[in-house]
């Protein structure tokens, strides 16, 4: 195939990605893992068959390419031959290799402790609110959001409206949590949010309790590269251990 014919096929792309919507990084992407295909074929892309569309596939895996760029290719070589070439039986010799998932970093029962117990103040507030996301593994826009009547201690249970997917749900709230929680209340008597911001109409922000969550971690000496997000990782990995949401017997109210 001629040259000429092999830039009208490329240009056709181009407009197909365009029709698409695509961004110019994506195209460009797409036009680069097109060439690296033509280049391994020796000739036009679009008379590849389904050997040498598997062949080129074992050839990435034999040289190393990782995971994230085979995938970005197959992603590109099924828009050539399902939009462009109209081969849509050509996606069924394509495969998408599967990455392994890296276990999240969490912190230990003592570095938990140390984290919450250099929370900066004044008062309880932020100890509080990162108590509430390690202890009810809540993430930190759920936690900002908060307000006094999401605590329910009749039924021990935490409303987190609009999580995430603006999803509501219920989360567990131990008699531990609450008793802190209570302690917080009767000094600093919120009103509407639970913890709320400067002016008091409003929430505390991500952007603050992310600020106490890194001030409290290099405070207690902790050098893990983690965010405030690893509270709620190690809450499934050690919940119980932290005597601060130990379960006791006994009724709670947030407030009297």
């Amino acid at each position: 195939m001629t040259e000429d014919n092999v830039t009208a096929l490329r240009a056709r792309m181009m407009e197909d990605m365009r029709i698409r919507g695509m961004g110019d990084k994506a195209q460009k992407s797409h036009i680069r893992a097109i060439k690296d295909f033509a280049k391994f074929l020796k000739r036009s892309p679009d008379t590849a068959t389904p050997e040498e569309l598997r062949a080129y596939q074992l050839h990435m895996t034999d040289t190393g390419v990782t995971a994230s760029t085979f995938n970005t290719r197959i992603i590109a070589l099924r828009f050539f031959f399902g939009m462009t070439c109209g081969r849509e039986d050509m996606k069924r010799f394509m495969q998408f290799r599967t990455q392994p998932r890296k276990l999240p970093m969490v912190f230990s029962a003592e570095e938990i402790s140390s984290i919450l117990m250099a929370t900066p103040g004044p008062g309880l507030k932020y100890r509080a609110a990162l108590s509430i996301s390690y202890g009810a593994g809540l993430r930190a826009s759920e936690v900002c959001n908060l307000k006094i009547s999401d605590i329910d201690s009749d039924r021990m249970l935490i409303h987190v409206d609009h999580g995430k997917g603006g999803k509501d749900r219920k989360v567990m709230l131990s008699p531990g949590l609450l008793n802190l929680l209570r302690e917080y209340w009767f000094e600093a008597r919120p009103e509407g949010w639970l913890f709320p911001g400067k002016p008091k109409i409003n929430p505390i922000s991500s952007r603050q309790l992310n600020r106490a969550f890194t001030s409290a971690k290099h405070m207690a000496g902790i050098s893990k590269p983690a965010t405030l997000h690893t509270l709620r990782h190690s809450a499934a990995q050690h919940q119980t251990q932290w005597p601060l949401f130990t379960p006791r017997s006994g009724p709670f109210l947030l407030c009297d």
